[in-house]
């Protein structure tokens, strides 16, 4: 096969069609052919390319960074090079958070709360006494702090490390849906803003739809929680207000 269809190409790579749609609008990869009918057709140049980009992309590079990165003189290899070297250096940082894990495993036996080393640990750069303390600070008389603060001094290691990995999946539900071109107000978007409010609800305090959206604004208003997802993705601290403004909408 010379050419491939938008549908042929999704079926075979596991990339939705929507995702082939939005890389051809920002021109990361436009496909080289139309058919007869005006149809979109990928050569086999084509599917390198998105070879190159689905890789670059499980490495969680930004859509314009792999542009830059693919657009200049480059020979293949040289691509091939830097994605291995960027596969060994997360393989490294996962072997040092399994061995975290599996520490905090050992201590579970014990089923005694983490300690703040322990947190630490875990959680690396995203966990801060500072934090903590500025947090009590200004909601340490509210219901949600004392309720939070209730549950969570009788989490062990293994239940934080459980909560790491559901803030990690709704956070990747969030850049999934932005990058593919969903607008915020789209079911993706607003069922990733659902899956963000009943993490929060189940595991530290009880969240409102209402009370939601005030979270969703201090996103943007405080430079360190935008800072925490634009490092994601960028524009995705608005995004997720946005998406939590429209789930609180849907859900009125």
């Amino acid at each position: 096969m010379t050419t491939w269809t938008v549908g042929q190409v999704a079926d075979v790579f596991g990339v939705t069609v929507r995702t082939l749609h939005h890389y051809d609008e920002i021109g990361l990869l436009v496909p080289s052919e139309r058919s007869a009918a005006g149809y979109r057709l990928y050569t086999d140049e084509d599917l390198r390319r998105l070879q190159q980009i689905v890789v670059y992309r499980r490495l969680e590079l930004p859509l314009d960074e792999i542009a830059s990165l693919l657009d200049g003189d480059e020979d293949p290899d040289v691509h091939l090079r830097r994605q291995r070297e960027v596969v060994m250096q997360r393989f490294d940082e996962l072997t040092e958070l399994v061995v975290a894990i599996d520490r905090a495993l050992e201590r579970e036996m014990d089923e005694r709360p983490a300690t703040t080393a322990e947190l630490k640990e875990l959680f690396g750069d995203g966990f801060s006494d500072d934090y903590q303390q500025e947090a009590q600070e200004r909601w340490g008389e509210t219901d949600a702090w004392k309720q939070s603060a209730a549950r969570t001094s009788r989490y062990t290691p293994a239940d934080w490390a459980e909560v790491k990995a559901e803030m990690e999946a709704v956070n990747a539900a969030f850049v999934a849906a932005l990058e593919s071109g969903e607008p915020a107000t789209g079911e993706a978007a607003m069922d990733a803003a659902e899956a963000h409010r009943l993490h929060i609800e189940r595991r530290f305090y009880d969240l409102s739809h209402d009370v939601h959206r005030g979270l969703a604004d201090m996103y943007v208003a405080d430079p360190r929680f935008t800072k925490t997802y634009e490092d994601l993705a960028p524009g995705l601290a608005a995004y997720v207000r946005d998406a939590i403004h429209a789930n609180a909408d849907r859900h009125a």
